[in-house]
């Protein structure tokens, strides 16, 4: 699934890699890890973009390759707090309804509230 099929759509976006980390809002939000083509491997949500990235960055599996390619971009969405959890369900509902499973890197979903 590529990145631009999402909904709702996510549009920010930096390179995944340490000399982007300061562009990084400190948000909440919800984000996308995607290969340089827009292949989703990874969604998530979380109260802080900035710290997320770099928890990310300091994680051998996220910065590895995988089958579809190596995570170049961080795509993101700024939100509100009560909503990150519904965008990142929605997100991944789509993929899993796309391809049957969730995003390769995504090895557990988040629990629905």
């Amino acid at each position: 699934m590529k990145v631009d099929q999402l909904i709702p759509k996510v549009k920010e976006r930096v390179q995944f890699s340490l000399k982007s980390w300061k562009f990084v809002p400190k948000e909440a939000g919800c984000y996308v890890l995607t290969t340089f083509e827009g292949e989703v491997l990874y969604v998530g949500l979380t109260d802080s973009l900035y710290r997320r990235f770099f928890e990310h960055r300091d994680t051998k599996e996220k910065c590895n390759p995988t089958k579809l390619g190596l995570a170049f971009w961080f795509y993101y969405l700024v939100s509100d707090e009560k909503e990150i959890n519904r965008i990142e369900r929605g997100w991944l509902n789509q993929h899993l309804s796309i391809h049957g499973k969730f995003p390769i890197l995504n090895k557990v979903h988040s629990p629905v509230r």
